[in-house]
């Protein structure tokens, strides 16, 4: 009965140097996943860096902000022409109900 007791304790230490051995490589795996992603966002943010540094950016700037607003202004236009045609069908479903 005494020899139970050790197996027992036995399974016991490798049931929790297992769980501790488990845990140390998901957080290694966490931490390498993470640090390649941080690699990643820095080299995506070096390809940009040297056109920045050059001054092109600033002479492009205006125009950019000029295209946006010419963008949202056409955006805003088009949403104004769905929300007309939404309240026509709107309108032509009401009828048709009306009607039945």
């Amino acid at each position: 009965m005494g020899e139970y007791r050790q197996s027992s304790g036995g399974s016991l230490s490798s049931l929790i140097s297992g769980a501790v051995l488990g845990a140390a490589g998901l957080a290694w795996w966490l931490f390498s996943e993470a640090d390649r992603r941080k690699q990643t966002r820095k080299q995506r943010a070096m390809l940009y860096a040297p056109r920045m540094q050059d001054g092109s950016e600033a002479h492009e700037a205006p125009k950019k902000v000029f295209q946006q607003q010419i963008t949202s202004d056409q955006l805003e236009e088009r949403v104004e022409q769905l929300n007309a045609a939404i309240a026509d069908v709107r309108k032509q479903l009401e009828d048709l109900g009306a009607r039945n």
